[in-house]
Parts: C-alpha cells; sequence; structure tokens
C-alpha cells in the first residue's frame, strides 16, 4: 500500500518524501525548479481554472469545491490512471501544493481521492 502524503511546495524536500508530485495546475510563484524538488508535474490533475477560480480559497465554499473537484476528477480517468500508476510504483509520494490555506487546498482533496480503491 502506497502512502500519500500532503505538503507545501515551499517546505524542504526530505528523503521521507519519497517520488514528489506537484499537483498545481500553476508554477508556485517564486519558486524555482530547483527549490521544488519535484519530481514531476502533474498540473493537469489540478481543479480547472474555473472551479480554482470558483473556490478561491474561501473555506465557506470548501464542502462544494470538494463535491465539484470529485466530479472532475470522476470525469478525467487518463490522469487519474496516471497518478495510480504512479502510486503503484513507489511506496511513499508526497502531493505538492502551494496554497497557503492547509487545511483548505485541492490537494487534501486528491490525496482522499486517490486512497479509495
Amino acid at each position: 500500500m502506497t502512502r500519500i502524503d500532503i505538503k507545501r511546495v515551499y517546505e524542504p524536500a526530505t528523503a521521507a518524501d519519497g517520488l514528489r508530485l506537484l499537483v498545481d495546475r500553476l508554477w508556485p510563484r517564486g519558486l524555482g525548479k530547483d527549490e521544488a524538488a519535484a519530481d514531476r508535474w502533474v498540473r493537469e490533475i489540478a481543479p480547472s481554472p474555473a472551479l480554482r477560480q470558483w473556490f478561491g480559497h474561501d473555506a465557506a465554499r470548501w464542502d462544494e469545491f470538494r463535491r465539484r473537484y470529485v466530479a472532475e476528477l470522476d470525469a478525467m480517468p487518463e490522469t487519474v490512471g496516471l497518478m495510480r500508476r504512479l502510486l503503484q510504483e513507489h511506496k511513499q509520494v508526497t502531493l505538492l501544493y502551494a496554497a497557503k490555506d492547509e487545511a483548505h487546498n485541492h490537494a487534501i482533496v486528491l490525496a482522499d481521492y486517490l486512497r479509495k480503491p
């Protein structure tokens, strides 16, 4: 079973991170590729621009955001399949995101989604 963690991309990389996957659609501001230390950038798995803009990191919209993002994930079987293959190939995967809000961000939803069979 693969362990899936989430982490802000601005936090230092550690060996315990395993495979580091950047899951944001936009590259993190002010961060170089070496600093990000992402093994792969899977931008297609991020919420659509329209959903991201609608959410606006408004915690009051969190439940509806989760529902809409899961619906988007359900509609992208190829990209979800890629993520599941990467999980099968590694014992530890860390999903990297740039949002400041550590309690309300798409990486939480994505990790929960990928943990389900």
